[in-house]
């Protein structure tokens, strides 16, 4: 019988949580279990176990981080909104550091769960509006597309890992990247000899 009030949000929540104090790659069923002062087994009633609650985390993750880009790039355009969407992206992941790994670990999301969350679709959405600035027709939309979540995730990333050892302050490098991503999208190639653009 499932403990009352236990819902597979509530599970979902503790599971993100622990990610974050711990990293998500310490999260089990087990400790998510005693953080919900449960058995383990009662777990199963709300989750099928650890995948499937990772790709829920991954999905909350997706929502959360997709609503702070959409508040903080409401109303603005180039590199304004550039600015916003990278520094509420980067933002995230320092909060929410489990969470911000489970989004770009590769696992098997229930595809019925996958359709009902609005995060990673609306992601895409915001990632196409914020750079409708830089007027990129198709192909060249979707790999500027690429190329600023490349960035971002690869910029985050170093940092939460502690790569960036050097004197100059992490912070400032990251003005000047996008800066130089500003610059980029504004000054687009040319498509490579024999590519259509």
């Amino acid at each position: 019988m499932a403990r009352a009030g236990l819902t597979a949000d509530r599970v979902t929540v503790a599971g993100a949580e622990l990610a974050d104090e711990v990293g998500l790659e310490h999260v089990t069923m087990s400790a998510v279990a005693r953080r919900l002062g449960v058995k383990d087994a009662s777990l199963y009633v709300h989750v099928r176990g650890l995948e499937d609650l990772r790709g829920r985390i991954a999905l909350l993750a997706a929502d959360e981080k997709t609503i702070r880009i959409a508040e903080a790039t409401a109303g603005r355009a180039g590199k304004d909104a550039l600015v916003a969407f990278a520094d509420a992206w980067r933002a995230y992941a320092h909060d929410h550091p489990g969470r911000y790994t489970a989004t770009q670990v590769p696992t098997r999301i229930d595809p019925d769960l996958a359709a009902r969350a609005p995060g990673p679709r609306r992601a895409v959405e915001l990632t196409y509006s914020m750079l409708r600035a830089y007027a990129l027709a198709e192909p060249d939309l979707t790999d500027a597309v690429r190329l600023v979540r490349s960035t971002l995730h690869g910029f985050v990333s170093l940092e939460a890992a502690g790569g960036f050892a050097h004197a100059r302050p992490a912070e400032t490098s990251w003005g000047r990247c996008l800066d130089a991503l500003h610059a980029l999208l504004e000054r687009w190639p040319a498509p490579r000899e024999g590519e259509s653009s």
